[in-house]
């Protein structure tokens, strides 16, 4: 693909441009103005498509049968960091059309241009195979359910629907979840009046008191805030001029209203008696006439398929921008493939405890989406004043260092993680000594390395007047 420079008035006519049939070539590069299109409506279904799907209901299962919350503390958790996660989506959102480059070369402002070698590095693996494969199994037992195909056959059929979508690029996605989100939206609703018929909303839940509400909490907002490292690859590709308020907005209600309908529907769900040794999906519509169970099963495929197509792109915006001189075969779509194939044989290894691996994997994304949350959006408040042309100019710096944004944030999760990580095969020393506490690494961890960067930048680079 022929790129025009950053700063293009947009003269050049768009190899790309609109055309959502056709392998998209870009990678981290600026997106000159000849092929920005679109408008900020499409970042409304991009990210409410992704969240209608089983990931979405266990983390309200969770809530409630691992976390000991009843219906209604379980819900003002979820709600609660939703909300947060999903502010932060809208704000990042903007810089896509500012800077035209996905979100992880953007952290090239606040670790430098090596130093995002790491956070970038973290989002490829966890995007394209930690997430890639909890998604994967999803739907993947989901098919199994449906059609009595052997779990393994239905992992394959899923994620080769989920690469050729990454494959193919920014357009074909963002089309592929817009014709989805109807779908989706219509069947999780009739899913969610029957399970509130059946669900009995005035249990006492298990007893998980402070604790169990921080760790749904931090579940929640791990979940939502894990969708933060992508936020500009897909917007990217608006025009400058596009509309900053409805840029920030629709992503943050996109993401906000379908996570937490969504969830809470689990929620509710967790209240209804399962089948013994039901898997997850089965569990999660035994309760269901056989039509509608039929229906959520396919709706529980299509939502996996929609939200990895995500994060398999992601990934791959990620690998693209560590900046590495790669060969020229080895673009963006050669990486999808194969990110993808690296999140099968992860989705493969897991298929037999697939709930237990979700509930820690759950935990432990937030770890580390706190402290880059925190240095990410200081940075950006620092940077406010200083000149776009400036800005622009640095993102392709490779001289360009920020030594105070990696020891926040490696300093961020030390601090965070040994003292109040609390997982089945580790307990940090607070959780150990006040069990109250439940988790939250995720909110100590973006406290503590928002207020170091913020001193040490402060102190080290000064923001130019």
């Amino acid at each position: 693909m022929t790129t025009a420079p950053a700063d293009s008035t947009g003269t050049l006519a768009p190899e790309y441009g609109d055309k959502v049939i056709a392998v998209e070539a870009a990678g981290s590069e600026p997106i000159p103005d000849a092929e920005r299109h679109g408008s900020p409506l499409q970042l409304l279904w991009t990210w409410a498509s992704p969240n209608i799907e089983f990931a979405t209901v266990y983390i309200g299962v969770i809530s409630v049968l691992f976390f000991g919350l009843d219906f209604w503390q379980a819900t003002a958790a979820l709600l609660l960091g939703t909300a947060l996660g999903s502010l932060t989506q809208g704000i990042l959102s903007l810089d896509g059309p500012r800077f035209g480059v996905p979100q992880m070369a953007i952290g090239r402002f606040a670790f430098g241009f090596r130093g995002n070698l790491l956070p970038s590095g973290v989002n490829a693996l966890v995007a394209g195979v930690g997430w890639f494969a909890v998604n994967s199994v999803s739907a993947a037992f989901a098919l199994n359910t449906l059609t009595d195909l052997r779990p393994l056959p239905s992992l394959l059929i899923v994620v080769a629907a989920e690469i050729v979508i990454g494959f193919i690029g920014h357009n074909f996605v963002h089309a592929f979840e817009k014709y989805a989100f109807p779908v989706l939206a219509v069947i999780f609703l009739l899913a969610g009046v029957w399970t509130f018929k059946e669900a009995d909303l005035g249990g006492s839940g298990a007893g998980g008191g402070i604790g169990g509400f921080l760790l749904a909490f931090s579940t929640a907002w791990g979940y939502a805030a894990g969708w933060n490292p992508g936020s500009s690859d897909y917007s990217r590709y608006l025009p400058r001029t596009a509309n900053r308020f409805k840029t920030a907005l629709y992503p943050a209600v996109g993401l906000f209203v379908s996570i937490a309908i969504v969830s809470v529907i689990g929620a509710a769900s967790a209240t209804i008696v399962a089948p013994q040794d039901a898997t997850p999906t089965a569990a999660f519509t035994g309760h269901l006439p056989s039509w509608l169970s039929h229906l959520v099963l396919l709706a529980i495929i299509l939502g996996a398929i929609s939200a990895n197509a995500l994060n398999v792109y992601s990934s791959a915006m990620s690998v693209t921008s560590l900046g590495l001189k790669l060969p020229p075969w080895l673009g963006r779509s050669a990486i999808v493939v194969l990110a993808g194939l690296a999140g099968t044989a992860a989705a493969w290894s897991s298929l037999a405890d697939a709930g237990h691996a979700y509930e820690a994997f759950l935990l432990v994304i937030a770890y580390w989406i706190g402290p880059w949350l925190g240095v990410v959006l200081v940075e950006r408040w620092l940077q406010s004043r200083t000149p776009h042309e400036t800005l622009a100019a640095r993102l392709g710096d490779r001289t360009f260092s920020n030594w105070p944004g990696i020891a926040a944030l490696l300093i961020g999760i030390a601090v965070s993680v040994p003292l109040f990580s609390n997982q089945e095969k580790f307990v940090g020393w607070v959780p150990e000594k006040w069990p109250a506490f439940g988790d939250i690494t995720c909110l100590v961890g973006f406290v503590v390395s928002a207020g170091l960067y913020w001193v040490l930048r402060k102190k080290d680079q000064p923001t130019p007047a």
